[in-house]
């Protein structure tokens, strides 16, 4: 290996590990929440983060409106 190729290899290196510790900062504080067993905020269920979000919609309120229309025609 050339010295040129050794240079080019300790430039990914180092980027990689830059990277690397880059999301290990960002992972830190939930990596800390989950050793001292404050994970409960991570196990919500999924439909609690969605209730609500389509409140005051009225493209939602109008297929809302359609479902019912057509189940009431089915039966």
């Amino acid at each position: 290996m050339t010295s040129q190729q050794l240079e080019e290899r300790s430039a990914q290196l180092e980027a990689r590990v830059a990277a690397l510790e880059s999301d290990l900062a960002r992972l830190r504080p939930l990596l800390t929440l989950v050793a001292q067993g404050n994970v409960a905020q991570f196990q919500s269920p999924w439909w609690q983060k969605v209730a609500g979000s389509f409140q005051d919609n009225p493209a939602f309120d109008k297929a809302v409106r359609l479902g019912q229309e057509w189940r009431r025609s089915a039966e």
